[in-house]
């Protein structure tokens, strides 16, 4: 492999951890608020929210993928391709990050809200304070493995026209006969990166351990 290959395919693998992490926090803070709604006492908040979980966690994403490409245009919004994958990729994890959340917040012991509500504390102080903080630590290693299940679904994004690391080992494998080469660093970046971002996500942990000690 050349190094301007090579090059080529570091370029596909940095666009692959750019449209991933946006993504991902797209679908954080969509998750946050899908998860608010699940949880709320309100019929017409949750029923909707749980329409949207059923819905993208029942669907593949690659249909996810292809319905928000083909839909747009049909309400006349001509979006471009990377716009539509990050679309697709929000939708589809915001779903699985809302459950993960749900599951961190129905653990939070009622003696620390009970005790809250003593002292006090206002809602919006108990979700900042209390809630959040011990939701998002109990549920941060799922977290931390719905961004490495996005970053490996990434690779379907190629079927609406962007140009990531799958995409352009195919197009350097056709191009040059050499398919087992242009695969096996594909694989390898793709394990690189989530090997980083698994060290990255236990780094995290303990740190919020030690800091909890």
């Amino acid at each position: 492999m050349t190094p301007r290959l090579f090059e080529l395919m570091l370029w596909a693998a940095g666009a692959t951890v750019l449209i991933s992490a946006v993504s991902i926090l797209i679908g954080l803070a969509i998750g946050f608020l899908v998860c608010a709604a699940r949880v709320s006492r309100t019929r017409w908040l949750s029923t909707p929210a749980a329409v949207f979980v059923s819905f993208f966690r029942g669907v593949p994403l690659l249909v996810q993928l292809l319905l928000i490409y083909n839909l747009l245009p049909g309400f006349g919004l001509y979006v471009p391709s990377v716009v539509a994958a990050i679309a697709g990729l929000s939708l589809c994890t915001a779903a699985y990050q809302a459950e993960n959340l749900r599951g961190g917040f129905m653990s939070v012991p009622k003696g620390l809200l009970e005790a809250a509500d003593m002292v006090g504390l206002s809602p919006w102080q108990q979700m900042r304070r209390i809630r959040a903080p011990i939701a998002l630590r109990l549920t941060l290693p799922a977290l931390i493995n719905e961004a490495i299940l996005i970053l490996k679904a990434s690779s379907l994004i190629s079927v609406v026209g962007v140009v990531e690391l799958t995409r352009m080992a195919q197009n350097l494998a056709a191009s040059t006969y050499r398919p087992l080469l242009f695969y096996s660093v594909a694989g390898g970046l793709y394990l690189v990166i989530n090997w980083l971002v698994a060290g990255g996500g236990s780094l995290a942990e303990r740190m919020l351990k030690k800091e909890r000690a």
